[in-house]
């Protein structure tokens, strides 16, 4: 079952709105009989400096959060969903933390506020790396992996879809993508992101909780090498600091 805001999807809603979000859950609620074996939230918005901010906080975090946790009660044991993240999320910078804390604290009013005084070239990467920490905490937790539901993110580079095709083509977005270097040489294909997420839903990756998995033709550990994996301090200052 699909959901879209163009007509010819099996359920056409606005995942931007709190409306749209309640029409997906129930009509994916009655056509499922109330089972569904899995979930991947794509839908999503590209930074454009003619666009609100506010419109990505509310369909690329509140529409991702919102349906994975109105859709959650329905899926079996053992299932999986997956959200889209972005590689934006660590090779863009001056990511807003505002409104990565706003989108995290679930307050759409103020993320909406934050989002449109930053922009929508600011706000995509802040949208997409809430949804990053958000599987992060949240698929580790009991409503996730302690109910036997696997929860994962996929974060994707640069893909050749008709997002990135409409932001090449406009004069102020277009020259920016040249800027990511991309050590394959190439963009990446619909089809090898579709792959993954057939993967991260099926048994063969029944350990992966709470992952957020890199599918950016290197881009990530080109620019980013010693950033990640990252050892953790627990220096003394560092506990003091945390238990304080």
């Amino acid at each position: 079952m699909g959901v879209d805001v163009q007509t010819g999807s099996d359920v056409i809603a606005d995942l931007g709105t709190e409306d749209g979000r309640r029409r997906t859950i129930a009509e994916a609620t009655e056509r499922s009989d109330g089972v569904i074996h899995g979930v991947v939230t794509c839908a999503g918005l590209a930074g454009s400096p003619h666009r609100q901010g506010s419109m990505l906080a509310a369909v690329n975090y509140f529409g991702t959060v919102d349906v994975l946790t109105g859709l959650r009660p329905l899926l079996t044991p053992g299932s999986a969903a997956v959200a889209i993240s972005s590689n934006s999320t660590t090779v863009q910078p001056a990511i807003p933390a505002d409104l990565v804390e706003a989108c995290l604290a679930h307050d759409e009013s103020l993320s909406a506020q934050i989002a449109d005084a930053r922009g929508a070239m600011a706000s995509y990467p802040a949208t997409k790396l809430a949804v990053a920490h958000w599987v992060r905490r949240e698929g580790t937790g009991a409503d996730w992996a302690g109910a036997g539901l696997r929860l994962n993110a996929i974060a994707p580079g640069m893909i050749d879809t008709p997002m990135v095709a409409a932001m090449r083509a406009d004069p102020e977005t277009g020259p920016m993508l040249d800027w990511l270097p991309i050590p394959l040489g190439r963009p990446g294909r619909p089809e090898e992101i579709a792959a993954l997420a057939e993967f991260l839903l099926g048994p063969d990756s029944a350990f992966f909780c709470g992952s957020v998995v890199f599918c950016d033709g290197g881009s990530d550990a080109l620019l980013r090498t010693r950033d990640w994996p990252a050892a953790w301090d627990i220096s003394v200052r560092d506990l003091g600091r945390q238990h304080s």
